[in-house]
């Protein structure tokens, strides 16, 4: 059902200490599972999708929103329902319940507390999660759309080195190579939670074939590219992702879900 390329996670999640996971869901679901979901929802949650024009697009926030939910309470030692959430001005989500986002792994008190991390991206019937713990993280998924105007976008978006690099690529890998640097620039916007206030145009990363995922520079601190790791996601055909986390490097558990 899912096409997603990453296994089945195991019974007992390994520790959040120095790693990321990476949790992949697919949005197309059945109807008995899509109601299993809506149960868990907050009244503000069902409230915004109904606002959805579309019953695709209102189904798919109910599952992701669900999903989310599901997932964090594997964390959280809580039913996906008890759990709250509150958002910063550029809305990206915290949880609010349990209070400060302070756990102790697998709920042991003598383990040392942590602040649970997360964030997530949709595009299409796709979704990823991203968790850590303590440090900053986003992350990004898009669908490789080959009818995407990329110069027009890159022009807006994309620093002038980035640019220069795109166009420098043959015709053949320009689309794919813009892909794989707008993901990995939403990743590391979404980790700061800024939005679009932080502009896109003011750091660079790699993306060109076979080059590794990582933030090259950054304007006007030149020193913040290496306080950040970005790591490349595959999480399914004609899908690429990215996640940018807080250095030093972690860890990378990948399921689906």
């Amino acid at each position: 059902m899912s096409g997603c390329l990453w296994p089945e996670p195991p019974l007992v999640l390994p520790s959040l200490a120095n790693s990321i996971h990476i949790w992949c869901a697919w949005l197309d679901r059945p109807d008995h599972s899509m109601s299993d979901l809506r149960r868990t929802l907050s009244p503000d949650e069902k409230e915004r999708a109904e606002r959805f024009r579309f019953e695709r697009d209102r189904w798919r926030f109910l599952v992701r929103r669900g999903m989310l939910r599901l997932i964090l309470s594997r964390y959280a030692g809580l039913e996906p329902a008890q759990l709250l959430f509150a958002y910063s001005s550029y809305g990206k989500p915290t949880l609010a319940f349990p209070a400060g986002s302070k756990l102790y792994w697998q709920n042991d008190p003598e383990a040392r507390p942590y602040v649970l991390k997360f964030n997530l991206s949709h595009s299409q019937s796709l979704a990823l999660y991203a968790i850590t713990a303590d440090q900053e993280i986003g992350v990004d998924v898009e669908a490789l759309r080959s009818d995407f105007e990329v110069e027009t976008v890159a022009r807006r978006f994309f620093s002038r080195r980035e640019q220069a690099e795109l166009s420098s690529l043959p015709a053949g890998q320009q689309q794919a190579a813009f892909f794989l640097c707008w993901t990995r620039k939403e990743a590391y916007i979404k980790a700061h939670g800024l939005g679009l206030s932080l502009p896109l145009e003011q750091f660079d990363v790699a993306f060109s074939p076979g080059e590794d995922a990582r933030l090259l520079a950054t304007r006007p601190d030149a020193e913040e590219a290496e306080r950040w790791d970005l790591m490349h996601l595959a999480p399914a055909p004609g899908y690429v992702g990215a996640v940018a986390v807080q250095a030093p490097a972690q860890q990378l558990h990948c399921w689906q879900v």
